[in-house]
């Protein structure tokens, strides 16, 4: 590994180890340092990595006697207003998955289909209380030209029950009929539609969700799946992603579905809905357990194994993740402590090589990205607008010494040059004063270099000050409950236009350490240090 040699003027103090960190970093409370292995990147994670979800649900849907969802459903949504609008343009772009529970309910409307077009209705005897529902052809054409016009990157959960029947147990029986989803498919693309993704079924892998389909069996319909789009798509560049399975991780089922996929699929996706329900009332103190938010990585790590050990060339991303089923919890999922959940995910799926995460939802039930009635951002939206914005594509291993409650991430910078880190304090009462450390082999232009790459460096002060970016996210008036994010300071409100606000930063000394108030989240970027996995 060659030395890097430091910008001269630059004011930053930083201890660099060789093979290992040194405990005699460890420090009093209030105090922490910050590891960062620069090396080589430890995993990688799209341009488009910020993903979220627009789901099937009409206004009708309730969980424990709330209607969160009103007018959010691909079905009904105003494509007209002009938040939504901006709020996806933001991004530049932002991946759109399009599917949910009652996607194994759709059936498309296309004209070589002679059912008639029935929206879904309340039927409590059937599968998530809804009768079978309808997607018409110009509502479709509609949702694309929306889609065109706002940029943003289409994946399209198809209905992977079509043709099949449920035994009274609950598993799916029979092959998957593909007549409907073909049809869809070739509308598609003679109306020039451009779809990054198609996604076969929705929580139907392992014990499912309503109902259940064999590894076995869905291996063998990914198949056909590939061969149609393959053969629908054959003059056509670039190709749309094969996406499956869609559902919650198990370990054999997965497995075995990979391992029968081998030159079928391109994306394996699965779910996350790790607080449990809703409507528990101790979601807080889950979020802000660092032991519970460990918890999992087990699921990342247990995947991105099957992955490396099987033949595919596939890649895994999470498909919909909303923390808490059931439309998540009022003023919980979509108020300011959930953007320590959300962030904390998003780094820890990018440590395990996860390529996408997509969010459940961006509009619709209690864990929107925007408001399901006004369409303003919620804070966390303002979060992934943030990471999308300064997270690049290298994953760096990254470890936190003092508190447990500070959770720590860094990615090389996003199209600049330098890295980011993100720090995350659970802690209600401390504020953290983080130091930043290296291990990496380091010269400077005031040092000879050592021929002993086991010798630890320390690099020079420099008198001079470079200034490193800084984002703060603290919740309104301090309160975890608050809809209004503040970033350093200010809070951060569409204006009456409609434009998302710039989210301008905070201009510090790079010798200081970096400020981490209790129950904040600070994103900082430091573009004048060059780790070798960055450049």
């Amino acid at each position: 590994m060659g030395s890097r040699i430091w910008p001269l003027g630059m004011c930053f103090w930083m201890c660099v180890a060789v093979a290992v960190f040194s405990t005699s970093f460890i420090s009093a409370d209030g105090d922490g340092t910050v590891f960062i292995d620069g090396k080589a990147a430890i995993g990688k994670i799209d341009d488009d990595f910020v993903c979220a979800t627009l789901d099937w649900w009409p206004p009708e849907k309730c969980d424990y006697g709330t209607c969160s969802w009103g007018r959010s459903s691909l079905l009904n949504l105003d494509l007209g207003n002009i938040i939504l609008l901006n709020s996806i343009k933001a991004f530049s772009p932002l991946k759109l998955r399009l599917g949910g529970s009652l996607q194994d309910k759709v059936i498309y409307d296309t004209p070589d289909d002679h059912h008639p077009c029935v929206p879904f209705a309340n039927k409590t005897s059937e599968m998530f209380g809804f009768t079978q529902g309808c997607l018409p052809m110009n509502r479709w054409d509609e949702l694309n030209t929306f889609f065109e016009k706002s940029g943003a990157k289409i994946i399209f959960g198809l209905n992977a029950l079509y043709g099949r029947s449920i035994r009274p147990g609950g598993s799916s029986v029979g092959a998957w009929k593909y007549t409907n989803a073909e049809s869809l498919i070739r509308y598609t693309v003679r109306k020039n539609y451009t779809i990054h993704g198609w996604e076969l079924g929705n929580e139907l892998s392992g014990n499912g969700v309503g109902t259940n389909v064999a590894a076995d069996q869905y291996a063998s319909d990914t198949i056909s799946f590939q061969r149609i789009v393959q053969n629908i798509y054959e003059e056509i560049e670039p190709k749309p992603l094969i996406i499956a399975p869609g559902g919650f991780f198990d370990a054999n089922w997965f497995k075995e579905f990979i391992n029968k996929t081998t030159e079928s699929l391109d994306v394996v996706t699965h779910h996350i809905y790790n607080l449990g329900a809703g409507v528990d009332a101790h979601l807080v103190d889950k979020i802000i357990d660092p032991s519970y938010l460990d918890g999992e990585a087990d699921t990342f790590r247990n995947l991105h194994n099957i992955l490396k050990s099987s033949a595919t060339s596939a890649v895994a991303w999470v498909g919909e993740a909303g923390g808490a089923y059931n439309s998540g919890h009022n003023l919980v999922t979509n108020a300011f402590v959930f953007s320590f959940w959300y962030l904390d995910q998003l780094g820890m799926a990018a440590v395990h090589d996860t390529r996408t995460y997509c969010r459940q939802s961006f509009i619709g039930g209690n864990y929107g990205l925007l408001n399901t009635t006004t369409f303003q951002p919620n804070p966390d939206y303002y979060s992934a607008l943030l990471w999308h914005r300064l997270m690049g594509n290298n994953v760096l291993s990254t470890s936190f010494l003092g508190t447990k409650k500070i959770r720590a991430y860094a990615h090389c910078a996003k199209h600049s040059k330098g890295f980011t880190v993100l720090l995350i304090n659970l802690d209600n009462s401390t504020t953290i004063q983080a130091k930043l450390a290296f291990n990496s082999t380091w010269s400077s232009p005031h040092k000879l270099r050592s021929q002993n790459k086991h010798v630890i460096h320390l690099p020079q002060y420099y008198k001079g000050e470079i200034a490193r970016q800084e984002y703060h996210l603290t919740a309104k008036d301090g309160n975890l409950h608050s809809q209004t994010m503040l970033l350093n300071g200010n809070p951060l409100n569409v204006n009456s236009s409609g434009d998302i606000p710039p989210l301008e930063p905070l201009y510090a000394n790079s010798s200081n350490p970096i400020k981490v108030d209790p129950f904040s989240i600070v994103f900082v970027h430091i573009p004048d240090v060059i780790l070798p996995a960055c450049r």
